[in-house]
């Protein structure tokens, strides 16, 4: 990817800033524009934080690396932007993200992931881009009940509006490859977690909660499961389908699941978590997880589970996401206490 220039939305993102800190190290002609509308849906100052850790990286690096705060909602906006820089490869991460928010604030999501998926797609077809990567997620399979779950299954039944608008990406996607040859991939992600993660994340929500003393709450009464995928895996997936853009099928469009192919339960989840987050120092090491836990009903929007079927991603690339949950677990919770340290000085 070398002399490319590839933009990248959502990039003061956990995915986007991750793929941008992997590219600034392993290319060195490259040119990375990173736009983002740094919205509030959660803490703006971890968004600057890594933005921050983005600059730093490409003063060190050969790739020339530009951030402009700008939203994918604004149409004009978008077209001055593929006008000026002409991206031969674009990753689409910007989006609404959260499954729960997207039943009390369903217009964030048709704007963003929807209009503003659009815009993408049309600034693309105007100039001539090379290959669309564009990032979906797991939740389009809603509550099917065949696992694991395959890019062939149907999901045609959404159970939030988030799914919904996700889908919907993938329908317009295959709609613009099938009718201007714009080569597209559509990435299902599975449950992304790691180090400067998503505090709306379970992982990281409970890390704050059981810090502070509190009582988390634990789905389902604890019968559920998820897929936990390392960020790390995803990068690297996103990187080899970034490289190879659908040819030879028509129209050129692929869907794949990035997942870790092995569903956790949800109680296994939290006592690996607090283990990890005692041996940081984040908890006491006398820590009872038991009195620090409610077990609640399955929250409206949400699936018992999530499992990856990688075979096709394994196919095409040769590659499927494999970091084991504690690994992941226990580099989040040093950076946790680490970045926790910096806030309290």
């Amino acid at each position: 990817m070398n002399k490319k220039t590839i933009l990248i939305t959502g990039v003061a993102g956990f995915i986007g800033s991750n793929l941008t800190t992997t590219l600034l190290s392993k290319y060195d002609d490259a040119t990375i524009i990173g736009i983002d509308n740094m919205n509030e849906y959660y803490d703006v100052e971890l968004k600057r934080h890594r933005l921050s850790l983005l600059h730093e990286k490409a003063s060190e690096s050969g790739c020339v690396f530009e951030f402009r705060e700008q939203d994918i909602g604004e149409a004009e906006e978008m077209h001055r932007l593929f006008q000026h820089f002409r991206p031969n490869i674009v990753v689409n991460l910007a989006a609404q993200a959260g499954v729960r928010y997207s039943i009390d604030h369903p217009e964030e999501y048709i704007r963003s992931n929807i209009v503003g998926f659009f815009h993408i797609m049309e600034a693309c077809r105007r100039y001539e881009v090379e290959h669309l990567v564009f990032a979906s997620s797991s939740s389009v399979y809603g509550g099917n009940t065949k696992y694991p779950f395959s890019e062939e299954d149907p999901v045609d039944q959404p159970v939030s509006l988030y799914a919904a608008s996700k889908k919907s990406d993938e329908l317009l996607a295959y709609s613009y490859a099938k009718l201007y040859g714009i080569p597209m991939t559509g990435l299902r992600f599975f449950t992304v977690y790691g180090p400067a993660g998503r505090p709306d994340m379970a992982y990281y929500k409970f890390a704050e909660i059981l810090k502070n003393g509190g009582k988390i709450q634990i789905y389902n009464y604890g019968n559920c499961k998820r897929d936990f995928t390392y960020v790390d895996d995803v990068v690297d997936g996103i990187l080899a389908v970034m490289k190879k853009p659908p040819k030879g099928v028509e129209p050129p469009y692929r869907i794949y699941n990035i997942g870790n192919s092995s569903p956790e339960n949800l109680m296994d989840f939290v006592q690996i978590l607090s283990e990890e987050l005692q041996r940081c120092g984040v908890l006491p090491k006398d820590f009872d997880m038991k009195e620090h836990q409610e077990l609640v009903p399955m929250q409206p929007g949400d699936v018992p589970v999530t499992f990856a079927d990688t075979t096709r991603l394994e196919k095409d690339f040769g590659f499927a996401p494999k970091t084991p949950l504690r690994q992941g677990l226990r580099k989040f919770a040093e950076w946790y206490a680490d970045f926790d340290r910096t806030k309290t000085i």
